[in-house]
């Protein structure tokens, strides 16, 4: 099993000058070099575009990154692929496995917030239409270097060729899905690996899910040994259980209250924290031990070729996140390894 991180980097709102962003995006860089440091296999950026978030441009955080680490995967977690363009895309991710020598990622995906799509001037309605067709155009741009293309949502070209190529034959790409069983299907379908992000609830809710995935790679004549699944989870991890899930309460509560104010949910309680961290529920915050035993039951749920911790969830101080990425690196991945044997 691979291991990875990912972030959202997570920030005050910011002011009108950018220093916190400056900020967050310093520490962004500080958390991957330590993650490469540690061997951790994969980093992973996501791409937003509110003020609660400093990354709009994924492609240009890895593309800093690959030239200050040596081994580690670069990818976005994700890239908003319906509100941009597939050319541009491939041209960015090829840049960065360019200068990485070789360990780019994309992971594509539609995005849980709709502020990309009035900001490019896309219309919501044409929501699954947008990712469909632009994927396929993503898909067919990274298997040759010449292309025609008519499609809906994007002009059309013949002939034309996208370079730079990238350092690799072609870049992984990866879809990343919510749950919903389309998602499954067509991940399947086209044979991409698939990134499930398990946020909330019962991991054992989403067996399905992955059932379906797994079913329909089946029945297209997929090579089963080849199949590649990620789960994404929240992780904060501490010395001592208690500790870490009361540092890391009041980040957690004010990001999903933030984010549950737009969409209608209740305030989060302390109840309902602890009722998530509990042995089969989805947040993974305690100590190294808990959280090893909640990767190690995600894996028998799931049967799962990589993990991803979504390693800073809210404004949790930098010197915390370090140390929740050390502990991830250097006792939660030995020890899972370990009973994987």
């Amino acid at each position: 099993m691979e291991f990875g991180l990912m972030t959202f980097a997570d920030m005050h709102p910011e002011p009108p000058n950018g220093k916190h962003a400056h900020q967050r995006i310093k520490d962004l860089l500080e958390e991957i070099q330590l993650a490469d440091q540690l061997g951790i296999d994969v980093f992973g950026v996501g791409e937003h575009h509110r003020p609660d978030y400093a990354v709009s441009s994924p492609a240009t955080i890895l593309a800093a990154a690959a030239v200050l680490t040596k081994n580690i995967k670069l990818t976005s977690t994700v890239t908003v692929l319906s509100s941009d363009d597939p050319v541009r895309v491939f041209q960015e991710f090829a840049t960065v496995d360019l200068l990485s020598g070789g360990r780019a990622e994309i992971m594509a995906g539609r995005g849980s917030f709709i502020e990309s799509f009035p900001l490019f001037g896309y219309n919501l309605q044409d929501y699954d239409a947008l990712f469909t067709e632009k994927l396929e155009l993503l898909l067919k741009i990274n298997k040759s270097e010449i292309v025609s293309w008519k499609g809906t949502h994007r002009p059309s070209f013949e002939n034309l060729g996208v370079y730079p190529r990238p350092y690799q034959e072609e870049i992984p790409v990866w879809l990343a899905a919510g749950g919903t069983p389309a998602s499954a299907v067509r991940a399947a379908s086209l044979n991409l690996p698939l990134m499930l992000a398990i946020i909330g609830g019962m991991p054992e809710q989403f067996v399905p899910f992955i059932d379906l995935y797994k079913e329909t790679a089946k029945k297209a004549g997929k090579d089963m040994s080849q199949l590649q699944i990620g789960i994404n989870n929240h992780v904060y991890i501490g010395e001592d259980s208690q500790k870490a899930a009361d540092e890391f309460f009041p980040y957690y509560a004010t990001m999903m209250d933030r984010v549950g104010r737009d969409r209608g949910w209740m305030p989060i309680t302390r109840q309902q924290y602890e009722y998530a961290r509990s042995p089969k529920s989805a947040l993974m915050v305690g100590s190294v031990q808990q959280v090893v035993d909640k990767i190690l039951y995600e894996h028998e749920l799931f049967g799962n070729s990589r993990f991803m911790a979504q390693a800073s969830v809210g404004n949790v101080p930098h010197r915390l996140v370090m140390k929740s990425i050390e502990l991830f690196g250097t006792k939660v991945v030995p020890e899972i390894k370990k009973s994987l044997r």
